[in-house]
């Protein structure tokens, strides 16, 4: 990580989105660094719960034994497992064995669109995540994730979509864990990348503050906005009202 651009950044984060959270970032790394690793847990566990811990300051990383949920699993690379019966999991369940999620009508449905589902690859034995302001010279994120409520948002979606013709925001059906992390990182590869934005997962949700959705980006594309930031709207009279707010409600 060129320490420069991260310094340049929080210099610019600070002074058009005031005091909202930075963002965090994940690398795929096989360093044992001083991150802590994410052990499996008794049961289900929902690692959006675990980057809360990130979005305060504390580094983690997951290995293929660090998950309590298939979808973390997959989403993060290090499986190309579903659940047994995930058709019925995510739709209407089935009766007397399963209580399914009922995002999606049918298993039918369910059985079109995971045959469509895009696939990534974790490229090394860990995928490290930490908040920007943690980064050392050594890191190389992949992808950099906003927790953010809806001032903040408008700022990053408008300023994504600032050199585009098309929509450089996009809003994909996923888990919040795909949302963060496989949609932006397969974004890297594509000839014009969008940001994702999510966190609309009913089952996520519980596990980040309310008024709090996701803003995910590749960083090659993140570092394209940093650059766009002298230019855009973030000078302009509009933008100063809503920076006014954003303050007035403590964090972004």
């Amino acid at each position: 990580m060129d320490l420069d651009i991260k310094e340049t950044f929080m210099h610019l984060w600070k002074t058009h989105f005031n005091n909202a959270d930075l963002p965090i970032v994940f690398y795929f790394s096989d360093r044992q660094d001083s991150s802590e690793l994410v052990h499996a847990s008794q049961g289900h566990r929902c690692m959006i719960a675990d980057l809360m811990e990130v979005q305060r300051g504390k580094s983690l990383r997951f290995g293929d034994k660090s998950f309590g949920c298939f979808g973390g699993k997959r989403y993060l690379g290090f499986s190309n497992q579903i659940m047994p019966n995930f058709e019925y999991f995510l739709s209407c369940g089935i009766p007397g064995q399963m209580e399914g999620e009922r995002y999606k009508k049918s298993p039918e449905l369910v059985k079109e669109i995971m045959a469509k589902a895009p696939m990534m690859q974790a490229s090394a034995e860990f995928i490290v995540f930490k908040r920007w302001d943690m980064l050392d010279e050594i890191d190389e994120p992949e992808v950099v994730i906003f927790f953010a409520h809806p001032d903040v948002l408008s700022g990053l979606c408008t300023l994504a979509n600032f050199d585009h013709s098309d929509d450089g925001v996009i809003v994909p059906f996923g888990s919040g864990c795909s949302t963060i992390v496989q949609y932006p990182f397969l974004e890297r590869e594509a000839t014009s990348p969008k940001a994702i934005l999510g966190m609309f997962d009913v089952s996520a949700r519980p596990h980040v503050p309310e008024h709090t959705l996701s803003f995910a980006v590749p960083m090659t594309r993140f570092l394209v906005m940093i650059d766009n930031i002298g230019e855009s709207f973030l000078s302009t009279h509009s933008w100063g009202e809503v920076r006014k707010r954003i303050t007035a409600h403590g964090k972004g």
